[in-house]
C-alpha cells in the first residue's frame, strides 16, 4: 500500500536515443507533476544548419537519428528544394514514398517485436521467446522476414535502409533496377502472411489505456508519409508552411528537447494519430484483409498505437508492391535552380509522427537559420497527460512494482524516438 505522498524518479532511461528520465510526484493521494525529461536531446544541429552550402543540409540532418534517417533526409531534402523553387518529378515522389515505405516496415517492425511483443508474452527480451514453441517460433522467423523486406526495399530504392545515398535535392542519383525490383516483390509478398499474423496479436493485446486528446498528422489524398495537409482530429487542416502558427512551442526548464502544444492543449503525432485520421484512405487490400482490426479506430487507446503501426506495415507492403509492380523507373537527371533567398518548409510522416524541418535560405546558397520539430517533443505534454491519469488511477493500492511497470509499458507504446528495450526503467521510490 502507498503512503500518501511519494516520488517516483525514474533517473535514467537507458537504451534510448540519447538519454530520458521521468519524476512524478505524489502529494496527498493526487499527482501533482510529471515531468518527462529528454535530458541529452539537444545536439545543436539547428545552429550547425548555419552557414552550410545547401547541399550538404540533407546528409546532415540524417544523422539526427540513425533509426529514421531517411525520414530526416527527405524531409531536408523537400525543404530545400521548396526553397530552391523545385518541383520533383513524378518518379521522385514515387521514389520517396518508396523510401519511406522501407523505411516504416522495417521501423515499425523492430519495435514491435523487439521492444513491445515482449510485454505481451511476458518475456524480458525478443530473443528470449523460446523456438519449441510453435506459436513463438513463428513470430521470432516473421520478425526477422518483415525487417528484412523492408531493409531490401530501402537499400534498392535508396540505396542503404539508414543514410540513404540516392535520394539528393532534386531527385535521386540512381534507380532500381528490374531484377531488384523483382526480388524486392517476391520478398514483400512473402511477408505479407508474417504482416497478418502481427496484426493479430497486436488486436488481441492485453493491454488498454484510453484518455481524450487531440491527433495530428499530415495525410495526403491517398494514405502515405510524403505530402499533404496538416490534420487534426478537430477538423482543421494547417498547410505545411504556416505550421509555426500553430504549434505553440514551449521551453521545459527540465528538459533539452521543446515540447509542443496546439491552442493551448497536448496532442500526440504517430501511427495513431494517422490511423485514426485517415484509415479510409489505405490501401484496399489492406483495408479488405484486417476489417476487424480497422474496426477499433478511430481510437483513444494508446496501445493501439502498436495496432496501428502494425497495420501501416501492411499497407506499405501493399502499396510499394503496386507501385513497384506498375512503374517504369528510368534514369532522369536531377532537377538543378539557381540559389536564391527564401524559405523552405518540408513536413514528412516519420514512423514515430509528423517531422518538420524549415530552412531559411541565402542568395548565395548558404543556410542561414533553420528549424527542426520531431515528433517526440510534440508527444512530450500528451505522455505526461497520460503518466499522470494512469498514475493517478493505479493509487493508492497497487505496488509500486506494477506502477513502474504500467509506466514504462505506456511509453513505450508511444515508440518515442529511443530504442526502448525491456526493463528500461531504473525507478527509484523515496516515500
Amino acid at each position: 500500500m502507498h503512503t500518501i505522498d511519494l516520488d517516483l524518479t525514474m533517473d535514467r532511461l537507458t537504451k534510448v536515443e540519447g538519454s530520458a528520465a521521468l519524476d512524478v510526484k505524489v502529494r496527498g493521494g493526487k499527482v501533482v507533476q510529471v515531468q518527462f525529461k529528454i535530458t541529452e536531446f539537444k545536439r545543436f544541429f539547428t545552429q550547425a544548419m548555419q552557414g552550410k552550402p545547401i547541399a550538404a543540409l540533407p546528409q546532415l540532418l540524417a544523422r539526427i537519428c540513425g533509426t529514421c534517417s531517411n525520414a530526416h533526409l527527405l524531409c531536408s531534402i523537400e525543404a530545400c528544394e521548396r526553397a530552391l523553387g523545385i518541383t520533383p518529378t513524378p518518379q521522385s515522389i514515387a521514389l520517396k514514398e518508396l523510401t519511406m515505405a522501407g523505411l516504416n516496415i522495417r521501423d515499425h517492425a523492430l519495435h514491435l517485436y523487439l521492444f513491445a511483443l515482449p510485454d505481451i508474452y511476458g518475456k524480458d527480451a525478443f530473443l528470449d521467446f523460446d523456438e519449441n514453441d510453435p506459436e513463438q517460433h513463428q513470430l521470432l522467423h516473421d520478425g526477422f522476414e518483415i525487417k528484412s523486406a523492408g531493409n531490401y526495399l530501402a537499400t534498392l530504392v535508396s540505396g542503404r535502409s539508414v543514410h540513404a545515398l540516392y535520394p539528393t535535392i532534386g531527385g535521386f542519383l540512381k534507380f532500381p533496377d528490374p531484377a531488384g525490383i523483382a526480388e524486392a516483390v517476391k520478398k514483400l509478398q512473402a511477408a505479407r502472411p508474417a504482416v497478418l499474423r502481427l496484426i493479430d496479436v497486436f488486436l488481441r493485446a492485453p493491454f488498454h489505456f484510453d484518455r481524450q486528446t487531440n491527433y495530428m498528422a499530415l495525410l495526403p489524398e491517398r494514405y502515405g508519409f510524403v505530402n499533404g495537409c496538416i490534420q487534426t482530429g478537430k477538423g482543421l487542416c494547417l498547410q505545411e508552411d504556416q505550421f509555426r502558427d500553430h504549434l505553440e512551442k514551449v521551453v521545459l526548464p527540465y528538459s533539452q528537447a521543446s515540447a509542443y502544444r496546439h491552442r493551448g492543449e497536448s496532442y500526440m503525432v504517430g501511427a495513431l494519430a494517422r490511423m485514426n485520421l485517415a484509415k479510409d484512405r489505405l490501401h484496399a487490400r489492406t483495408k479488405a484483409d484486417v476489417v476487424a482490426a480497422l474496426a477499433v479506430f478511430p481510437s483513444t487507446d494508446i496501445f493501439h498505437n502498436n495496432l496501428a503501426q502494425a497495420i501501416e506495415i501492411l499497407h506499405c507492403v501493399d502499396a510499394s508492391i503496386d507501385t513497384l509492380a506498375q512503374t517504369t523507373f528510368t534514369p532522369e537527371p536531377v532537377v538543378t535552380a539557381k540559389p536564391r533567398a527564401a524559405v523552405g518548409v518540408g513536413v514528412v510522416e516519420a514512423p514515430r509522427g509528423t517531422l518538420y524541418h524549415k530552412v531559411e535560405l541565402g542568395a548565395d546558397g548558404i543556410v542561414q537559420r533553420g528549424e527542426i520539430v520531431v515528433p517526440t517533443g510534440q508527444n512530450q505534454f500528451n505522455i505526461e497527460d497520460d503518466v499522470r491519469r494512469l498514475v493517478q488511477d493505479l493509487l493508492p493500492d497497487a505496488p509500486k512494482e506494477k506502477i513502474a511497470f504500467e509506466i514504462e509499458k505506456l511509453i513505450r507504446a508511444y515508440d518515442p524516438c529511443m530504442s526502448c528495450g525491456s526493463h528500461f526503467l531504473k525507478v527509484n521510490w523515496d516515500a
